[in-house]
């Protein structure tokens, strides 16, 4: 018994003196980071991965090592340890080239473009006029814009454009829910629309349909757009919706030329025309819109000529992205006259025109981002609007709008 006890405990401590001896290195780093790197162009990155970490225990400050083992992870599909450890070095050794340039690469071939075109502006930072980092932060760009043709709603409300092309889902099924409370005179407001998104060669198509209950009156509006492509410069946005609805314009049309400039810029040029029962309105837009890293700004102003005064009005908006273009926080702020015609009664009768011409300010936050076990997407939004009243010039009243969105892709 005794002897088959102690025979026990000699394994047992020849086990850990030989698992000591194996994790323990003693070896030549220099030497075992070349011996690696010709494992890793080969193809073998586990083999190579199991020298670099061994050399790592006793060095871990070895900025080579550590960089040869985030590429194997980068090149074998594992995005987000490689991301692990190129931060690593880079958060240490500011201007290690080498590491930023794997770095942006990585996030390329993971499509995180927008993370990408924020590594190479930071490490321009340390590295000023590095031609081979310009030149990734170039195809970044040029990746981002192709990814970011059709827009997730309508451009009337300046969100960036955004669009799974490339992506396996070329299919977008969503709902959308809008509640909007006054402080005074008007009762709740309520907004649904439900749509389907196609990619095809030709451009993003996106029949929808929308119902508002205002004013205890229901309505319906039937929707489609259309984002034709025409080439990596210029892409288009063309819309029409009808109703019979009084809470509605009975024809609503809006046609815009988007085109793609230099210094990241994104500039368009468009109209929307709304027919309703007793007056119609043309209204000129446009846009300027600007990438700088992460960030995305837009500037879009509203234009409405009639014989009676120019109507004027613009929105700003601004974006934070994360991980890719389907995650992301913004914040929309809009003044001067409203152009998005939500009408209004006074007494019992809907106003429509004359909301071209009501002074009217708003502020809007928008946080957007995707499920951690499915690409779908949910969107919400919560605003503030102060109104002028329609019949009383002068006096304003507040509204408090919240909205949810959810997108499933197949």
């Amino acid at each position: 018994m005794k002897l088959k006890t102690v025979h026990s405990v000699f394994i047992l401590l020849w086990g850990v003196f030989a698992f000591a001896q194996e994790v323990s290195y003693n070896g030549n780093p220099d030497a075992s980071y070349f011996k690696a790197r010709t494992l890793a162009f080969d193809g073998q990155y586990t083999m190579a991965r199991d020298t670099l970490k061994k050399v790592l225990t006793k060095y871990p400050e070895y900025a080579d090592v550590r960089n040869l083992l985030a590429s194997t992870y980068s090149w074998d599909g594992n995005y987000e340890t490689a991301r692990g450890h190129f931060n690593m070095i880079t958060s240490i050794e500011r201007k290690n080239k080498e590491a930023w340039v794997a770095s942006v690469k990585n996030e390329l071939y993971s499509e995180n473009y927008h993370t990408a075109l924020g590594l190479a502006n930071k490490a321009l930072i340390y590295l000023p006029s590095d031609s081979d980092l310009m030149q990734l932060a170039k195809r970044a760009q040029e990746s981002m814009t192709m990814k970011t043709r059709a827009t997730e709603a309508e451009p009337d409300s300046n969100v960036t454009k955004d669009s799974i092309e490339g992506s396996a889902f070329k299919n977008k099924l969503g709902i959308a829910n809008t509640f909007d409370i006054f402080d005074r005179i008007y009762d709740p407001m309520i907004n649904t629309s439900v749509e389907y998104k196609r990619e095809t060669k030709a451009g993003a198509v996106v029949p929808r349909v929308n119902y508002a209950n205002r004013f205890n009156t229901h309505g319906v509006q039937f929707e489609a757009d259309f984002y034709p492509k025409f080439s990596k410069l210029f892409y288009g946005y063309l819309n029409y919706g009808y109703s019979n609805s009084p809470i509605f314009p009975d024809h609503r049309v809006g046609a815009e030329l988007y085109s793609n400039w230099p210094k990241s810029m994104e500039l368009s040029l468009g109209i929307r025309y709304l027919d309703f029962a007793d007056t119609k309105a043309n209204i000129i837009t446009g846009s300027v819109g600007l990438y700088r890293g992460n960030y995305y700004f837009s500037l879009r102003p509203y234009i409405t000529p009639t014989d009676r005064k120019t109507g004027v009005s613009g929105t700003l908006l601004a974006r934070k992205y994360y991980k890719d273009g389907d995650n992301y926080l913004g914040v929309l702020l809009g003044m001067g006259f409203a152009p998005e015609l939500k009408q209004l009664r006074n007494d019992d009768t809907l106003l429509a025109e004359t909301l071209l011409f009501i002074e009217s300010q708003q502020l809007l936050l928008e946080y957007q981002f995707t499920g951690k076990k499915n690409p779908n997407i949910y969107r919400t939004n919560l605003g503030i609007t102060r109104q002028e009243l329609v019949f009383d010039s002068g006096s304003f009243f507040f509204a408090i709008s919240a909205g949810l969105t959810y997108q499933v892709k197949f």
